[in-house]
């Protein structure tokens, strides 16, 4: 019986050490992604694949917290909001610098935010820094109106900055945690504004070192990192990018990267029965969707044809066969987890019987006077999106039994993009897809198709009534009357279909099972700050 005791005694002692075992320091984690970003600078870039990387190396104002939209402090430690909802002021957090050793202070948030304002109402409270002019609009900051938000922004002192606002505006705060108001170095900018994009200076617990166009991004811990509460625990980070679905699973199953973003549907099923792998789960914020040339007819003006092909293409068939399992299929442009969500909306049955009569009525039968049209296919997987060129070419199929010839059509992912955002006469129907940004339905339906908010809306669908919708539903401060506001604009499109909703994916990335502490996110960041390997 003593020897008993004495050997549960020891056990008692090795589990209590094993409970109490913190994160593991050092070691190289490798993360497998489908494609390489297009730019390193977070007020100028759209794509998932650059803000990933911004996550690591950039911080904002406010953070979101752990797999959640709800906000806490960061650069800032506090704020205020006058009570007529116009002013916003930003207590900074104190010893903080950025990863060239310069200090983060008031300056650098006017800096930051004021770079990307078009009338640059701005005050330093040091020496006033000169913004070079930019050779490419901030695409969120347009997109999302700030101009007609923020009138002006001061440093009133070293660590104190104040927001003055034209409007109320509901979702300002959240806002402020996105990528797009990541503070970044003005000293590291200054130096080489052009070369800045590919030579990121921040103040995050990663640090930029190298990228190797289409091939990887090496990131190394920042030692000076201001929040001692946890990481970063990890000494490097890889980005490779692999743009086979099933190159990059195989490379996962082979030790070669630690995490695989956007398996094919069909590799989780094998994942799932591999003892060395995890299975991170979130269910996706978000939409994968197809939408037209707005700038073109026939697609501007005849929402008949818009309906005939939402009633063509067999939605269902392409969740079931190419999602597998992983997504559901959408009827509103907003994921039915998110407040405001119009769950009253019917959305589009497949109904090639029904396609063909609006094709007739809209004056062209069997497809006849609409000629070959394009059909853009996004060329990377998404988190809304396994396989564009896949999911394309079934709607191609479908659209030809209604008597439509679709050719598909794709470029490398940045030129996508670009040319996306041109609104070319050669693009005729397009693939695109989003995930939330803060958790807000105005972060969905005014930035993806409010034409009249900007010409950098993707979408640039011109409705008055829906713009009018937008603008009520940011200065509405009641949530309540701000469902009913975004519940009635989802109805809208469903009458109007400037844009087709496909569906909402469930996010899985297998990863293997010596990562700890990786926690998918619903914006799609990759915090890598308290991951470590064990």
């Amino acid at each position: 019986m003593k020897r008993l005791a004495v050997l549960m005694s020891v056990l008692v002692i090795v589990l209590a050490g094993t409970a109490i075992a913190g994160p593991k320091q050092g070691g190289t984690l490798v993360f497998g992604r489908g494609g390489d970003s297009v730019g390193l600078d977070p007020a100028y870039e759209t794509d998932g694949n650059s803000f990933m990387i911004c996550d690591n190396i950039y911080e904002a104002l406010v953070f979101y917290k752990d797999e959640s939209t709800a906000l806490e402090p960061g650069l800032a430690e506090s704020w205020d909001i006058s009570p007529d909802g116009l002013t916003y002021t930003f207590h900074l957090r104190k010893g903080v610098k950025f990863h060239d050793g310069t200090p983060f202070n008031a300056d650098a948030v006017v800096f930051s935010i004021g770079r990307m304002m078009k009338d640059r109402n701005v005050k330093f409270f040091g020496k006033p820094l000169e913004v070079p002019a930019q050779e490419r609009p901030p695409e969120y900051w347009v997109s999302m109106e700030m101009d007609d938000t923020v009138g002006a922004i001061e440093a009133v002192d070293e660590y104190t900055v104040v927001f003055k606002l034209k409007r109320v505006e509901a979702p300002f705060l959240a806002n402020m945690g996105m990528d797009f108001a990541d503070i970044i170095s003005p000293a590291a900018f200054m130096q080489n504004p052009k070369e800045f994009i590919r030579n990121p200076v921040g103040t995050g617990p990663f640090k930029f070192v190298k990228w190797v166009k289409d091939d990887r991004i090496i990131l190394e811990k920042n030692p000076d990192y201001w929040d001692k509460s946890g990481g970063p625990y990890l000494d490097q980070l890889i980005f490779r990018s692999i743009p086979e679905n099933s190159v990059r699973f195989l490379e996962l199953k082979t030790g070669n990267i630690h995490i695989c973003q956007f398996p094919n549907p069909a590799d989780i099923a094998l994942a799932e029965k591999d003892k060395n792998l995890i299975l991170p789960t979130q269910p996706g914020m978000n939409i994968g969707y197809l939408s037209f040339n707005h700038t073109k007819e026939p697609w501007k003006s005849s929402v008949d044809v818009r309906k005939a092909i939402a009633y063509a293409i067999n939605r269902k068939a392409i969740v079931d066969n190419i999602y597998q399992g992983m997504g559901q299929v959408a009827k509103n442009p907003i994921p039915p987890t998110m407040w405001g969500y119009n769950d009253k909306v019917p959305g589009f049955a497949y109904d090639p019987e029904k396609a063909k009569e609006l094709l007739k009525k809209a004056g062209f039968p069997d497809g006849k006077g609409l000629g070959e049209i394009t059909l853009w296919s996004m060329p990377v997987p998404r988190p809304y999106n396994p396989d564009g060129l896949k999911i394309g070419e079934a709607m191609a199929a479908d659209l030809a039994k209604v008597g439509i010839t679709a050719k598909v059509v794709t470029f490398e992912w940045g030129t996508y993009l670009k040319r996306q955002r041109e609104q070319p006469e050669d693009m005729d129907l397009f693939q695109l897809g989003w995930t939330g940004d803060n958790g807000d339905p105005d972060n969905f339906l005014a930035v993806l198709f409010d034409g009249l908010a900007s010409s950098a809306i993707r979408t640039q669908w011109h409705n008055e009534k829906y713009h009018e919708l937008m603008v009520k539903g940011r200065q509405t401060i009641d949530q309540n009357e701000r469902a009913k506001i975004y519940e009635e604009a989802q109805q809208l499109i469903y009458d109007e279909v400037p844009v087709i909703s496909v569906a909402h994916s469930t996010v899985i990335w297998p990863a293997l099972k010596n990562v700890k502490d990786f926690k998918l996110h619903p914006t799609s960041s990759v915090r890598m700050k308290n991951v470590w390997l064990e």
